[in-house]
């Protein structure tokens, strides 16, 4: 039987290693558009591509969402905002809240962040190629959900925009298990916050 090839990306699945990478996060200051950036992407652990070229327009801070078109699924993503990430979101808003992207390129606030920023500043940070890449905050997410906060996959997949089928084959909506969710991401960013303020032994 010839074997199933899954791509893995790059990503720090133990506890202590996410730490020291948040610690990194942090204490990036080259640019502060990448560094909310930077920030946000663990706090929501969407696709690279639907961080970078996140709107405005798809913000709700009074509900605390970001809704949008998963491009890979053409399916609508609800992604509950944690007071963390809203509180990110409000700090770079004076800077690009004025265009269409939350994050522009430095280049042309008419066009999203490069593909390559947050990898960029990954790499600028010290952290190796094969530890660590911009979409393994998804692979460190889906491990540390389940496995430090108990949460099922039923709650997490839909979240990470994965199709998640009932006993019938039928694929859940975008809002199931949404009250779920938006407990599980403020439960979530409160960890990775007690995960950063922690000192590793």
């Amino acid at each position: 039987v010839p074997s199933v090839k899954t791509k893995h990306f790059a990503a720090y699945t133990e506890p202590k290693d996410v730490s020291r990478l948040l610690k990194l996060i942090y204490s990036y200051d080259s640019s502060p558009v990448v560094a909310a950036a930077l920030k946000l992407a663990p706090l929501v652990f969407v696709r690279p591509g639907e961080l970078r070229k996140a709107q405005w327009c798809d913000i709700d801070f009074k509900r605390a969402e970001w809704r949008f078109k998963v491009s890979k699924t053409d399916s609508e993503l609800i992604v509950p905002l944690s007071k963390q990430a809203l509180q990110i979101l409000k700090d770079i808003q004076p800077r690009t809240g004025g265009g269409q992207y939350v994050f522009p390129c430095h280049r042309s606030s008419a066009r999203p962040m490069s593909e390559n920023a947050i990898t960029a500043a990954l790499r600028y940070l010290g952290i190796p190629k094969g530890e660590m890449t911009g979409h393994g905050f998804r692979a460190i997410a889906r491990t540390l959900l389940e496995e430090e906060l108990g949460y099922s996959y039923k709650i997490i997949e839909p979240q990470l925009a994965h199709k998640v089928c009932d006993p019938l084959g039928r694929a859940y909506n975008r809002t199931t298990h949404l009250s779920e969710r938006t407990k599980m991401m403020q439960e979530w960013a409160d960890y990775l916050d007690n995960l950063r303020d922690e000192k590793i032994k």
